[in-house]
């Protein structure tokens, strides 16, 4: 593989190789804009569901589809895109991939039947499932290993985290305002402007010499994951005992199963299954699993206390996500610094401890809206705590790995991030049911957040290696 020319870094005294140059910024800059964009598509049409489905004549039962149909092809596609980005060239797919995104965005914010609709929503989580790992894999390897490379991927976390939150509230603001065909329309003048800058900016990798794709482990690796985004969506519709989630998840089993047998095989594996082996992919991976299966679901957990339990409207309870939004975009600024002075293992012990404190505190919450404030400090310490968990997961999951492999390594961690942010609410709505009131079905789901976040940073500080 043909390395990417890496930015020149401006040495400061005492420090070399900390500081970014102006190439380097411009560089850093049409990423952190396209992975912003792609976490705002994640939220951005939450809010607006009931007003396609009237407009559009959806069904009830269809409105989850449009949530659905965008997750199954950003989860399920992601593995192989990212292989591919390393055989084909970064930044060809990554330019493939915004042009895709922008033509679906554009017909989705055109659509005048819900066929119409749902194609642009699958070739936006395509476009998405490309853009992700070639855009991350073109970041790790444009930056080196260390001080560098943890500021980018702190400012990618923060900037992907405040993304979800900008898109639940603009959401809201361009349906009240304009109309909801806007939640589609605004990503195509920044896919415009991002396919515009560029190619003058990011230089390409390809591989000298082109090796085999390994189709019957895409084959298997993709409809493994297909099955199991189907499985957990329909969990959080139906139940985890009913045959609609059953009969999804033990495909997937079979599946992923087959993948490894297939790959343990191959000649070109589409995973070598030494990279499986690695520590820091394989625990740092899980980390990140329980970092973002946790984060979105404690959001889903808090609407519903904000709404249903406080009485707030949809639009109040989704601007109180903006303090939420600002702890993790504090922490992803905090995160390089505290990845300087510790390492990536402390940052997921600590930004995991700090996120399950911060969850059990907010047990402390009840009926009474004078409450309020300790859902706010709660939530916000809790961003902060996540984001440095994410950004120490991001750093352990790609670190160690040559060039060569960086689209294949943040493929996987792409993949992690998309199954958690599908795993968490099914797992948290199966939870609450447990319980009859409301108010302690969310607090039994609270405690079991709060658990997970715990052991998953117990688990890091057991079995990654100290730097």
């Amino acid at each position: 593989m043909v390395a990417l020319d890496a930015p020149p870094a401006s040495a400061a005294p005492g420090r070399p190789g900390t500081r970014m140059d102006g190439r380097a910024r411009l560089v850093l800059v049409v990423l952190l804009v396209s992975q912003f964009m792609l976490a705002v598509d994640f939220s951005i049409l939450n809010v607006a569901l009931p007003v396609i489905g009237e407009g559009l004549g959806f069904s009830l039962g269809g409105l989850q589809w449009i949530a659905t149909a965008f997750a199954l092809a950003a989860a399920g596609f992601t593995l192989l895109f990212g292989r591919l980005a390393d055989l084909l060239g970064r930044r060809r797919v990554f330019l493939a991939g915004m042009a895709v995104l922008g033509a679906a965005s554009l017909a989705g914010g055109l659509a005048t039947t819900p066929e119409l609709l749902m194609a642009a929503r699958v070739a936006q989580g395509l476009a998405t499932a490309a853009v992700t790992p070639a855009g991350l894999s073109l970041l790790t390897s444009a930056f080196p290993e260390g001080p560098l490379r943890d500021k980018a991927l702190g400012l990618n976390g923060a900037l992907m985290s405040a993304g979800f939150t900008t898109g639940a509230v603009l959401g809201g603001v361009l349906t009240d305002l304009l109309s909801w065909r806007w939640a589609f329309l605004i990503n195509v003048p920044v896919a415009l402007a991002v396919l515009l800058v560029a190619p003058a900016v990011l230089k390409e990798s390809r591989p000298a010499v082109r090796p085999r794709l390994d189709v019957p482990g895409a084959v298997t690796v993709t409809g493994g994951l297909l099955a199991l985004v189907l499985g957990l969506t329909a969990a959080g519709e139906h139940g985890w005992t009913a045959p609609a989630t059953l009969g999804p998840l033990a495909a997937a089993a079979a599946l992923l199963t087959a993948f490894l047998l297939v790959e343990r095989r191959s000649a070109a594996p589409l995973v070598p299954l030494r990279i499986l082996r690695r520590r820091t992919v394989v625990w740092g991976n899980l980390a990140g699993l329980a970092a973002f299966a946790t984060e979105t679901s404690l959001v889903f957990l808090m609407t519903l206390h904000l709404q249903d339990v406080l009485g707030f409207s949809p639009l109040a309870a989704g601007l109180s996500f903006g303090v939420l939004g600002a702890g993790t975009v504090l922490g992803g600024l905090l995160a390089p610094r505290f990845l300087g002075r510790f390492s990536p293992r402390t940052a997921l012990v600590a930004g995991g401890a700090l996120q399950a404190a911060a969850t059990l505190a907010l047990l402390g919450i009840g009926d009474e809206r004078s409450t309020y404030g300790l859902l706010l400090a709660a939530t916000f310490a809790g961003g902060v705590g996540n984001m440095l968990a994410i950004v120490g997961f991001m750093v352990t999951a790609t670190s160690g790995l040559p060039d060569s492999e960086q689209g294949m390594a943040t493929g996987i961690a792409t993949m992690t991030q998309q199954i958690g942010i599908t795993l968490g609410t099914p797992v948290m709505s199966a939870v609450v049911v447990t319980a009859a009131a409301l108010p302690g079905g969310i607090a039994r789901a609270v405690a079991v957040n709060a658990a997970l976040v715990a052991a998953a940073a117990l688990a890091s500080a057991l079995f990654l290696r100290r730097r």
